[in-house]
């Protein structure tokens, strides 16, 4: 049975245990994706960092300590030079690269910046696929396509023309 008014409540509810704040304060802002694009790209010493990306050293030092501490790069002594510190991205880090794709495809698809470059397989020299949001068996979807469920209840959180609409289990 459809509830024809937005159910606020469940989606309060499902909002405080979202994991898209915690994530966004961990990378949500511009130097930290920054970083992890150039971690991404290889850079590794605080010095290719700060000249890669213009950035100030304060600043540069704040967020390479936060992203440490949230486990998406490691600090490690540079084995060829020890006065020096290598960053590499954790497996927590790597995981990313989708989320950072997306986001360029998003600017590239809007004109934020330029296609001249685009990320290709190394295998074939080929450009990879577009990010985008599949079923389970690979049919794309689209927004109108989805909707939430609630694992432990059965509920299902549906898009309609009002916001958020519940059906019931059963």
């Amino acid at each position: 049975m459809l509830v024809e008014h937005p159910d606020i409540e469940a989606f309060r509810r499902a909002a405080l245990t979202c994991p898209l704040p915690p994530a966004v304060e961990l990378i949500g802002e511009r130097w930290a994706f920054l970083i992890l694009r150039g971690a991404l790209n290889g850079l590794q010493h605080f010095e290719q960092f700060q000249a890669g990306l213009g950035i100030a050293r304060n600043i540069l030092s704040n967020r390479l300590s936060r992203m440490v501490e949230g486990g998406i790069l490691e600090r490690h002594p540079d084995p060829d030079d020890r006065r020096k510190v290598v960053y590499s991205l954790t497996a927590k880090g790597e995981a990313l690269l989708p989320v950072v794709l997306a986001l360029r495809q998003w600017g590239e698809d809007w004109g934020h910046g330029s296609q001249d470059i685009v990320l290709a397989d190394t295998r074939d020299c080929k450009p990879v696929r577009r990010i985008s949001v599949q079923a389970h068996d690979g049919r794309p979807l689209q927004l109108n396509d989805l909707m939430w469920l609630d694992v432990s209840t059965g509920t299902e959180l549906r898009r309609g023309a009002e916001g958020l609409k519940k059906k019931a289990a059963g």
